[in-house]
Formats: structure tokens, C-alpha cells, sequence
């Protein structure tokens, strides 16, 4: 029930701040870079939509280098510093939400 009300909320939230100009943002430059079928401009954008509702640019910032590095993902999720680990919690819960709306 709670992810069906989060996932209510960024729905509300992402359609009332639609982007009115075509700039991309971090993740969805990131996304459209990484040679993945599924990284469509219309699926990038959505993903961008909900990192701009959960994370703050620096997340977004930190996010977006595991399109490029996938092993450094890794390396944050295993570390045992504690901004590290704050930080994949918000990146996981991230995940699952744009999961959720996005597919």
C-alpha cells in the first residue's frame, strides 16, 4: 500500500511539473549515452522525472556515473562509509519508484 501511495504521489507530482523546455537532465544525458535497448528518450525523461522529485542534484550527480561505470555502483552499495550508504538507500528507493512508473 505504501509503494502504491508513492507511486500515486510521483504520478501527481511529475505530471504537474512537466518540463516546459527540452533540456535533459543528469540522468536522462546519462541514459541516452549508455548503450542499453531500453534507453529510449521518452523512458530516459521518465527516469529523469522522478530523480528530479527523489534526489538532489549531487545524488543525481553520483547516479548518473553508473551508466558509465557500472562497477562503481558496486564499489558505493559494498562501502561501509556512512554517506555512502545513506546515499544508496535514497538511490534504491529511487529505483524502485521510476521501476514503478516508468515501465
Amino acid at each position: 500500500m505504501k509503494n502504491l501511495l508513492t507511486i500515486a504521489a510521483v504520478a501527481l507530482c511529475a505530471a504537474s511539473f512537466a518540463p516546459t523546455t527540452v533540456s535533459a537532465g543528469t540522468i536522462e544525458r546519462a541514459c541516452l549515452k549508455s548503450d542499453r535497448r531500453a534507453a529510449t528518450r521518452s523512458t530516459c525523461g521518465c527516469i529523469q522525472q522522478v530523480a528530479d522529485l527523489t534526489l538532489d542534484r549531487r545524488d543525481q550527480r553520483m547516479a548518473a556515473r553508473f551508466f558509465r561505470d557500472p562497477h562503481r555502483a558496486q564499489e558505493v552499495r559494498q562501502s561501509s562509509r556512512s554517506n555512502d550508504e545513506q546515499f544508496w538507500r535514497r538511490y534504491k528507493q529511487f529505483g524502485s519508484t521510476a521501476e514503478a512508473y516508468c515501465s
